[in-house]
């Protein structure tokens, strides 16, 4: 056993984090800068640091976990969401259950639940948000962002669902009521189910093939019959059509009707 080997066996041992589903060149790579950029020594000296130091083992999942997030990401595929997708699941059933998988900062969330709102205010729709980070978790939940953030969101929206402060742009409880936000480790916890959309956007970039496959098959089983799972624009799923899954546009990814 090399020393990065034991390095993540110490991360599950003590931390009860698993990075061995992770690629790891990718992974190595960017726990050694963060290592120069702490001044720590060596695997051991990280590990023990990050035991008896919270803000430094959350330091460490924020630089790793990779929260990059915006409303109204990639605004060609939300419009193919709003225009083809969610219509055709309305169709199928008028509350959709949706679950935003690996939801950062919550601007996906907040963002699905302007479109749910605004373009579908019939049904009685909800929203399951959960990621495995709980410092972005809480950001999420408490729903305050920079100006400078912003941007992406419709005015007609910015004007219903956000308040300005001095601190920042505060999501209003309108657009928080329809969400719930929970912690899930997509590697360890037991998934969900009988959702009509599943959005996993940009989260598994570094998993390893054999985990990506892991997962996809479980996001397959958490949809029920007709159901959509909306991935990346860097993500394609390999053998998509092995697991069940039949496309229905690009990035949209279909599972069969009964």
């Amino acid at each position: 056993m090399d020393t990065y080997e034991k390095f993540v066996q110490d991360l599950d041992r003590y931390l009860r984090l698993d990075l061995t589903g992770y690629k790891r060149p990718q992974m190595e790579r960017r726990i050694n800068t963060l290592m120069r950029n702490l001044g720590m020594r060596d695997y051991d000296h990280f590990v023990e640091s990050m035991r008896k130091d919270k803000a430094i083992f959350e330091r460490f999942l924020d630089y790793m976990t990779i929260n990059v997030s915006e409303f109204f990401r990639n605004p060609t595929q939300w419009d193919v969401l709003e225009n083809k997708i969610v219509p055709e699941l309305i169709k199928k059933t008028p509350n959709l259950k949706v679950w935003s998988a690996g939801c950062s900062t919550g601007e996906e969330p907040y963002t699905l639940s302007m479109l749910l709102q605004e373009r579908f205010p019939a049904g009685r729709h909800s929203i399951l948000a959960t990621d495995f980070d709980e410092h972005v978790l809480a950001k999420a939940k408490a729903g305050l962002y920079a100006k400078k953030n912003t941007g992406g969101i419709p005015a007609p929206y910015y004007k219903k669902y956000f308040d300005e402060s001095a601190d920042g742009v505060q999501a209003k409880d309108s657009l928080k009521k329809i969400i719930t936000f929970r912690h899930q480790n997509l590697l360890r916890d037991r998934f969900p189910d009988n959702f009509d959309l599943i959005l996993c956007r940009n989260v598994v970039i570094y998993f390893t093939e054999e985990i990506k496959r892991v997962l996809y098959t479980n996001f397959f089983k958490a949809l029920r019959p007709g159901g959509v799972l909306f991935t990346g624009s860097t993500e394609q799923i390999m053998g998509a059509a092995e697991i069940g899954f039949h496309s229905v546009a690009v990035f949209f990814y279909g599972k069969p009707d009964k």
